[in-house]
């Protein structure tokens, strides 16, 4: 009688970057995306919510520890240094909450992530890890060092040149291609030479693209259209064949099981770029000591609000800030005023902000302090920035593309709740080790 070991039982996810449901379910639905198209059709697809603000370095540091920035510590791609108006640039070192690779370690399970954003610099882990952005120096954004040599040979890029591409866009398509050439080959090398329960490898170009040439998904007759169509296309072959080498590991009786998809943020066309600080500015809530500042040092008194990119608004509070002005009695009246005044802002005609978020309603945790006071969510079109030398409330730049908070989707085997927020995936994830 021959016995047969059940095979081990592993995780594959794909995360992309800043795609949202509205169009992965339109190109599956119309043949752009036919090999994602049929294992949707095996599963479901969901829309969710992400984190606040709805920027990578957040989300996809919500999704990894299953908590919000009051507890895992990431307010943004930058932050305020304590007791001061001057910037830093939060890494991985500054994360407070445990991932999903560590817990996954927890249980003696291997884990390869692939350049997951916000991993920089790679920690050790039980595994391999190869960071995402914002990345800049491949011999920090590997564990094990091992490694190193190997990425070189097969020219691993980890982001495309960011710059160059927002104003060449046909070096933007090259640098696509060859950026997604060395994942696959990166993929297929540690998928076949490194053990692994958990394997999660994340596709950034997709935000790229459209920050750069989102209207070009909307103009047939851009002249960059079909190359946008193209790429998802060129996406959709990478999701396959993923999806076919996962089940050959595999014996799930169910479709699908195991193999999960996601994003980090939705994305939309930009219609104006709000600028947070000169609204404050002309509502007379901000000031500063010359007419072309250099940074938030730079303010003067009496400032009372100020804001950070994207969408984060700081109340200038006594004891917490050097130029605090603010009291703490005055602090919940005038949030109240600039919710109502923000949510009241128009754009010929058109109603420019959602909401705005008080978070001590949105998160939780011992950092909650560490935060913005307010977070100011935008109608599909408006870009909320936090740029200190615009002239006018609105404008433009050369970005087509924003974020978007509601637009994200997540597909499992398996039906979730209706209102899933990003941070509640990587439990279900997790959850799947033990059912």
């Amino acid at each position: 009688m021959a016995f047969f070991k059940k095979k081990k039982k592993k995780i594959c996810v794909v995360g992309l970057d800043g795609v949202p449901y509205s169009l992965i379910k339109n190109f599956c639905e119309n043949g752009i995306m036919p090999s994602t198209a049929k294992i949707i059709k095996n599963g479901y697809l969901h829309q969710t919510t992400v984190s606040l603000p709805e920027i990578s370095a957040v989300s996809w540091t919500s999704f990894a520890t299953g908590t919000n920035p009051g507890t895992h510590g990431i307010f943004g791609f930058v932050d305020l240094k304590p007791d001061s108006y001057s910037l830093s640039f939060p890494s991985y070192r500054d994360l407070k909450a445990i991932p999903l690779w560590d817990k996954l370690a927890e249980q003696n399970k291997k884990s390869i992530i692939l350049n997951q954003p916000f991993t920089y610099p790679a920690p050790k882990i039980n595994g391999v890890l190869i960071a995402g952005f914002v990345a800049l120096d491949l011999l920090k954004s590997v564990t094990p060092l091992s490694l190193i040599s190997k990425l070189k040979n097969i020219n691993y890029q980890i982001d495309i040149d960011t710059m160059r591409s927002r104003e060449d866009h046909d070096f933007l398509f090259a640098d696509l291609e060859r950026t997604i050439n060395s994942r696959e080959k990166a993929v297929e090398y540690l998928w076949d030479n490194e053990e692994w329960d958990y394997f999660q490898v994340v596709i950034t170009g997709t935000d790229r693209l459209h920050h750069y040439l989102m209207d070009a998904l909307h103009d047939n007759n851009h002249k960059y259209h079909n190359a946008f169509l193209d790429y998802y296309r060129r996406i959709d072959q990478f999701i396959a064949q993923i999806h076919q080498k996962f089940y050959r590991l595999v014996d799930y009786d169910e479709p699908n099981r195991g193999f999960y998809i996601l994003s980090d943020h939705g994305f939309t066309q930009i219609k104006q770029e709000l600028y947070l600080n000169t609204w404050l500015q002309k509502e007379g809530y901000l000031s500063f000591e010359k007419p072309n500042p250099e940074s938030l040092n730079d303010m003067s008194s009496p400032s009372r609000v100020f804001a950070l990119d994207p969408n984060r608004l700081y109340i200038n509070r006594q004891g917490r800030f050097p130029k605090g002005e603010v009291k703490p009695e005055e602090v919940e009246p005038l949030k109240k005023e600039l919710k109502e005044k923000l949510e009241a802002l128009d754009y010929n005609g058109k109603k420019v902000v959602r909401t705005v978020f008080d978070i001590m309603d949105v998160y939780s945790g011992p950092y909650i302090e560490k935060g913005p006071d307010l977070i100011v969510l935008t109608h599909h079109g408006f870009d909320a920035k936090g740029s200190i030398n615009q002239k006018e409330v609105f404008g433009r730049s050369n970005l087509t593309g924003m974020h978007t908070w509601d637009d994200a989707f997540f597909f499992s085997y398996k039906k979730e709740k209706e209102d899933l927020n990003i941070a509640e995936i990587s439990q279900i994830i997790l959850s799947e080790f033990t059912s």
